[in-house]
């Protein structure tokens, strides 16, 4: 259990051995959009349809709990304070044991985007169309939130989940695998992804949404590193959106040491720099190099 201990500094309990992330089932305002123009949002009730999604999401979430760890496991869930998510983990619930669940906490942090008050779908489809314009991530709803809002209470979100960790405020022991399942929506789990593994703004934009009861499994690697390639395939998260470098980079993740640095990755530096010298020697003779020629012009 010794690589579950620490991360970036963290060391007051044991790592979690994933982090899953899963959407709602599918809701009464995915089925006719105009439902959200007479039930607030947080209202939506899932459809049957939904019903039956959050059940088989549970069973394939054990699953991948029970059969791929070890038999010493528990799970500790977030959930977002809206009705359908509340109601998806109502049914994830039934394919766990109170013996297995050491907790639940509703927490408002990771609630759906704000996309305003009453949503009449004609206006809401301009409104839509005029984000795909501007950009998902720095468009805000009138009345609402931009990605970039939702970005910033699950960073707040995660910071608080490190210290629930740190403080083992889970009173999780520390002899079993812990797992956080949160149940949350399509945008702020993506948004969680982003901020976790570090993404740029143009790499969200590439990002597919979940599928209604999807879940995305984050797993701690042999290294001690936090990677969607421990479970996934490539596959998987090349139609999920992430690019080739991005697929790399997890793969990479999988078997990295805690702290490694992937300077591999062009977009650590080479997004930002197009001609950084090799070393400050070769900086300081170009430098050098200009001085002189200044002085005899």
């Amino acid at each position: 259990m010794g690589s579950h201990r620490e991360r970036d500094g963290h060391k007051g309990g044991v790592l979690p051995k994933r982090i899953i992330l899963v959407r709602h089932g599918e809701s009464e305002g995915n089925l006719d959009p105009a439902a959200y123009a007479t039930t607030p949002d947080p209202k939506i009730q899932l459809t049957a349809q939904g019903i039956a999604q959050a059940r088989l999401a549970g069973a394939r979430m054990r699953h991948v709990i029970a059969v791929e760890g070890s038999p010493n496991w528990r799970v500790y869930f977030y959930v977002s304070p809206y009705a359908r998510t509340r109601s998806t983990l109502r049914e994830i619930g039934r394919s766990f044991s109170k013996r297995r669940v050491i907790g639940v906490r509703e927490e408002c942090r990771i609630r759906e985007q704000d996309f305003g008050n009453f949503q009449v779908e004609e206006r809401m489809n301009v409104i839509k169309e005029t984000r795909q314009r501007f950009g998902r991530f720095f468009y805000r709803f009138p009345e609402g939130e931009s990605a970039a809002d939702v970005f910033d209470r699950v960073s707040s979100f995660l910071e608080s989940l490190w210290r629930d960790v740190d403080m083992n405020r889970l009173n999780h022991d520390p002899s079993d695998d812990l797992n956080l399942i949160i149940v949350s929506h399509g945008l702020a789990s993506r948004v969680f992804l982003m901020k976790w593994f570090k993404w740029t703004v143009e790499q969200f934009e590439l990002l597919n949404n979940f599928e209604n009861c999807e879940f995305r499994v984050i797993q701690l690697g042999s290294g001690g590193e936090y990677s969607l390639a421990v479970h996934h395939t490539d596959k998987e998260l090349l139609e999920w959106g992430l690019s080739p470098d991005m697929v790399a980079d997890q793969k990479w993740r999988a078997h990295a040491s805690r702290g490694d640095w992937n300077d591999r990755c062009p977009w650590y530096l080479d997004t930002f720099f197009d001609h950084l010298p090799d070393s400050d020697d070769d900086n300081v003779d170009k430098n050098d190099e200009t001085k002189s020629l200044s002085v005899h012009s």
